[in-house]
């Protein structure tokens, strides 16, 4: 029996890959902010969202397809923008380019993605989508938007919630840095964990890949505070395609965000990995839909752990969501056939979800 044959779920999917990776890498992608109360907080008021179950209808037919830009999707779900995800196996990135292709999904590309932006384009058949962090004086990050717009990016996802990166203790305990400074503790780490040292040293060390060729540089710890509204408005000044924000929480700013001209908003709190003392982002999603109204493009992600999950965020008013970690857990569980399980796994959830909700059509859900 294969290793992706075992997983059922998210959790079952957490749990392999807490045994084959290395401890820094796991606490690297499962850690939080702080004592990690807030990712406990969003993944309780997740819990807490009922699903009212509805009989006697005929939900022999179910379509999870929706329209998002324009493009159809075969699911309301895609993949969240997740940095070096080539540490949870080799070749992560173009698995995730690769299920996006084949379902016709967006694959978010983070700005410290280990593979470079343009090579996942091309793998991800048009369904990439560049995520951006604002960091220095912004030089380096406007260079970046003129290098996805001039390699066929259509949408652009400014994550601001970040002006300076969150304290995790688990990652600081394993003294984990981007590039990698390996010493003695991660040495013996590694060496407890054959199978990933292995196959991550024939594959080539992870780095971020964006910046490896030159002109480009990127420091993971440098200060993103001087971003403004004057910057988002010279960003959309300079992206002539779909311009989303993600890492909002705020129903002033979603409301400031809609008139400054945004395409869409991503209610998120980053998994929880930067301000512990955050809401939860279920909580907030049912407010921020009401104050921008009912047309208006509104995405979710954060804590997201099935196709239940999904449902509850597009009853609470979300047009699309976005899965992040579960899928490097099952990359590191099961490689890119763990992948495909998971991500089966969660399209039974939601279509299952669905027929007993008494959902045909997953966009009956949708406000607009």
């Amino acid at each position: 029996m294969t290793s992706a044959s075992h997983i059922h779920s998210a959790a079952d999917a957490r749990r392999l890959a807490k045994r084959r990776l290395p401890w820094m890498v796991f606490d690297y992608i499962d850690g939080a902010a702080g004592s990690e109360v807030g990712a406990d907080r969003a993944r309780a008021a997740l819990d807490a969202v009922t699903l009212q179950p509805k009989i006697l209808r005929d939900v022999s037919v179910r379509d999870t397809s929706v329209s998002l830009f324009g493009k159809t999707t075969a699911m309301p779900f895609g993949i969240a923008p997740m940095g070096m995800c080539n540490l949870s196996g080799p070749g992560a990135d173009l698995m995730l380019a690769r299920l996006a292709a084949k379902h016709s999904v967006p694959h978010g590309v983070s700005t410290v993605a280990s593979t470079p932006m343009e090579e996942i384009l091309e793998v991800s058949e048009g369904n990439a989508w560049f995520q951006l962090y604002f960091s220095g004086d912004g030089t380096g990050t406007f260079k970046l938007v003129e290098r996805a717009k001039a390699c066929g990016y259509e949408t652009l996802v400014v994550t601001v919630d970040v002006p300076e990166v969150g304290r995790r203790p688990r990652e600081l305990r394993h003294g984990f840095k981007m590039p990698f400074k390996i010493g003695p503790k991660q040495f013996v780490d590694f060496a407890l964990h054959p199978r990933w040292s292995l196959t991550s040293l024939f594959a080539g060390k992870p780095q971020m890949a964006n910046f490896l060729m030159d002109g480009y540089e990127f420091d993971r710890t440098e200060s993103r505070a001087k971003a403004t509204w004057d910057t988002l408005k010279q960003l959309r000044d300079m992206w002539p395609g779909n311009l989303v924000v993600k890492g909002v929480l705020d129903v002033e700013d979603a409301v400031r965000l809609k008139a400054e001209g945004v395409d869409a908003i991503q209610v998120s709190s980053h998994g929880a990995r930067q301000l512990e003392s955050a809401p939860a982002p279920i909580a907030v999603l049912p407010e921020i839909r009401a104050a921008v109204g009912d047309d208006f493009p509104l995405f979710f992600d954060s804590g997201l752990r099935s196709g239940e999950d999904v449902l509850k965020a597009l009853y609470s008013g979300a047009d699309f969501a976005f899965f992040g970690r579960s899928l490097q857990f099952a990359i590191a569980a099961g490689g890119e056939a763990g992948l495909a399980q998971l991500w089966d796994v969660f399209t039974d959830e939601l279509s299952i979800g669905m027929a007993q909700t008494g959902i045909t059509d997953v966009r009956q859900l949708y406000k607009a």
